[in-house]
């Protein structure tokens, strides 16, 4: 009967980290994305999954689909859930300057 309690506690702690390490993180970023797709309105500028900025024309939301202008004239139909964030530039240049200054990110030339 003591074996059947601690692998019974092993498993418990198992799943437990499992929890812990692997789906609460991942639950916390699906909330806080959909938190940001929600927030958005007609007429804000963001950039999808794909690295496409643009601006919200329309959103539909029964289908789930955005029209997004990203050039004068040009309009896309992209699901709103491929929307990522809102356009920031001053955001983006930072992060790019942090990535380039990463150790061992250095190139070489030939």
């Amino acid at each position: 009967m003591p074996e059947f309690v601690l692998v019974f506690a092993i498993l418990a702690l198992v799943l437990g980290g499992y929890w812990a390490l692997i789906i609460f993180p991942k639950q916390r970023a699906f909330q806080h994305k959909q938190k940001v797709v929600r927030s958005l309105h007609v007429g804000d500028e963001i950039v999808t999954y794909g690295g496409i900025v643009g601006k919200i024309i329309d959103i539909d939301v029964d289908r789930g689909v955005s029209h997004i202008e990203i050039a004068d004239g040009v309009r896309i139909k992209l699901l709103t859930a491929a929307l990522q964030q809102v356009y920031d530039p001053d955001e983006l240049a930072y992060n790019a300057k942090l990535g380039a200054k990463t150790p061992g990110s250095e190139q070489t030339s030939a």
